[in-house]
């Protein structure tokens, strides 16, 4: 790789939880509520499922 190549690594949006709000825009935090909406609906999800495979578990084991 040349001298003058740059890495480009695609930026991974964060968010910052606990962090000052006061900077951000109504589109802003509307964008931010939506993300994490939508990362509780993830959650529940994978929640639900670990959650159904743990009672398959148990009841194939317990007799």
């Amino acid at each position: 790789m040349a001298m003058d190549e740059e890495i480009v690594r695609p930026i991974r949006p964060t968010l910052e939880l606990g962090g000052d709000l006061s900077t951000l825009s109504e589109t802003e935090i509307e964008e931010r509520v939506a993300a994490l909406e939508a990362e509780i609906e993830r959650l529940r999800a994978t929640l639900a499922s670990k959650r159904a495979s743990r009672a398959a578990a148990d009841a194939f084991f317990k007799k």
